[in-house]
């Protein structure tokens, strides 16, 4: 067979490049340099830690705007025979808003007090000076803070020491015989914040804990 024959396909010809029409000191184009490929692994670099950097930003801004469920959770402490009239006992409760890293910390405490027939005050475990986890003394009916020695009655009511306030409570209710909490929040002076008229001169506030 021949090799020129006209009546075979032929294989297209690619075009090549004519180097010669080049400028003295020109590259090759088909040559990528160093400086290029640096040039655009910095931007890959850049562009990868932008977007590192803004995701959690923006989470952060729309988190606001998203309400969470987990803050307006009642939990169960079990059922009020479980607390008895006249006695204060420690409850443990498991927070709403947990992940799954937070482990054992997902359990909160709090005391309750059984005051009378379905008359109960609850708790917050922590002293309202520093938040140092405060015990019950039966013995003495006190609650006392083993950090820097604040005392509660037990009511409640700051006794002595350096909280300038009472123990903080929280909200809670009887569902079909138990013990229900509003335990979406540890609570503070903010989650029950009213406005007060204040006359000035006067040697009496009405702003109390």
């Amino acid at each position: 067979m021949a090799e020129n024959d006209p009546s075979q396909p032929q294989a297209p010809t690619l075009p090549t490049a004519d180097l010669s029409v080049l400028p003295a000191g020109a590259q090759d184009p088909r040559l990528v340099s160093r400086r290029w490929l640096f040039f655009k692994a910095g931007l890959a670099i850049n562009a990868l830690v932008g977007i590192g950097l803004a995701i959690p930003i923006i989470r952060f801004l729309f988190a606001s705007w998203r309400r969470d469920s987990s803050y307006e959770s009642w939990i169960s402490l079990g059922p009020i025979e479980s607390f008895p009239a006249g006695q204060t006992r420690l409850a443990v409760f498991k927070n709403p808003f947990t992940r799954p890293l937070d482990g054992i910390t997902d359990y909160v405490a709090c005391y309750v007090r059984h005051v009378a027939s379905n008359q109960f005050q609850v708790f917050a475990v922590n002293c309202a000076h520093l938040g140092c986890p405060v015990r019950w003394f039966p013995q003495s009916q006190l609650f006392m803070c083993p950090c820097h020695g604040g005392v509660y009655y037990a009511d409640g009511s700051r006794a002595s020491g350096p909280p300038e306030r009472g123990l903080f409570t929280y909200d809670w209710k009887i569902v079909s015989g138990e013990l229900e909490i509003f335990a979406g929040q540890m609570p503070t002076l903010s989650n029950s914040a009213k406005l007060v008229n204040i006359s000035i001169g006067e040697g009496k506030s009405p702003c109390r804990g």
